[in-house]
């Protein structure tokens, strides 16, 4: 088996979780960059996807099974947003041709996200599987997200033979994991978007490296939500956290996350921005029905969960700090702003 993205938390853990499946012999991890932790039974190889020498790899381990897990929402982690897009899309396409030209190869379970159905007001109550975002992707991850899945559909066709398993995760949250979302929840006050409570759901860590072993194991492919049960309001979320939150205009939250980028506090993309002003929320009746897959947390467990380990903590003076320098210069944003509109209007 390979698993990519090990770098990653998920990616390490998943790979680390496969390695002591019964139904596993050997997991082979690979990323450009070591893990930050043990990879207890599976072996480390260094190597990029993006490179046509993954494909070497493929077959000299005679993979026969091979979990795209390096798809990512955050640039910190790749180096920025262009090298972000780079391993998200080439990197895909470079891995799929590899496992096109692999014989051995049988099984792909792709990583990807609830992000491929956007965020806007024109959303459904509930987005199924056979749905697509309402308002098309100009950039940023929700189209990298689109664009892989594109080219996986296309590598299905290519190859019958093999059975492809898509799994669209909800925001992963938990105690062991850092994400974009955990990164926003851990400030010490918590930006919101004036006159909006959107519904969050939510998957917890465990459940997400569960639902990736169950479609290592099962033979139901096809594409499946997968999120915890239940939603939670962001209103809900932050009175849970017990800390203070700021309602900025709407014009002013690209200010405060570019800000917060800049301090490598938390990641809050456009597309961060964007759900928290509209949320999101999919229907996982195929996860249960079809897939197989049961959840052991709800939405509402995995939050507070992943908020108890906050609570057993200290915010550092540097992290207060720097989230006041971005709270600081998103308010002085707000004030020039509000000066040019004062000034056109004169």
């Amino acid at each position: 088996m390979l698993v990519t993205g090990v770098a990653g938390d998920l990616g390490r853990r998943v790979a680390v979780q496969l390695s002591r499946s019964p139904v596993v012999d050997r997991v082979i991890a690979v990323d450009v960059l070591p893990p930050r932790g043990d990879l207890a039974g599976a072996d480390f190889v260094r190597a990029d996807i993006r490179n046509p020498v993954i494909a070497k790899v493929i077959v000299r381990e005679r993979i026969d099974t091979v979990v795209h897990a390096s798809v990512t929402a955050t640039p910190a982690a790749a180096g920025g947003r262009s090298s972000t897009k780079e391993l998200n899309v080439i990197g895909t396409m470079q891995l799929l041709a590899a496992c096109q030209q692999a014989p051995d190869v049988r099984k792909l379970v792709l990583k990807s996200s609830a992000a491929f159905y956007g965020a806007s007001h024109r959303d459904p109550a509930m987005f199924t599987e056979g749905m697509t975002a309402k308002r098309l992707a100009g950039g940023g991850f929700a189209k990298d997200i689109s664009e892989v899945e594109s080219y996986t559909r296309g590598f299905a066709r290519r190859r019958p033979d093999v059975a492809v398993t898509t799994l669209r995760m909800a925001n992963v949250i938990g105690p062991q994991i850092t994400t974009a979302m955990t990164g926003y929840f851990g400030l010490p006050v918590v930006p919101t978007v004036l006159g909006h409570n959107p519904r969050l759901q939510l998957l917890h860590e465990q459940d997400a490296l569960d639902a990736l072993e169950h479609a290592v194991a099962s033979e139901v492919t096809g594409t499946y939500n997968v999120a915890g049960d239940g939603v939670l309001t962001l209103g809900q979320a932050v009175r849970r956290l017990g800390r203070p939150s700021v309602p900025l205009p709407g014009f002013a939250v690209p200010s405060f996350g570019s800000a917060i980028r800049q301090t490598k506090v938390a990641d809050f993309s456009p597309e961060a921005v964007a759900y928290l002003r509209h949320g999101r929320g999919m229907d996982t009746t195929r996860m249960r029905t079809m897939f197989g897959f049961h959840p052991r947390f709800t939405t509402l467990e995995a939050f507070d969960d992943f908020a108890a380990s906050l609570r057993q903590g200290v915010l550092s003076p540097e992290r207060v700090r720097s989230a006041e320098a971005a709270l600081v210069g998103a308010m002085r944003a707000i004030d020039g702003s509000r000066r040019t509109e004062d000034h056109v209007d004169g």
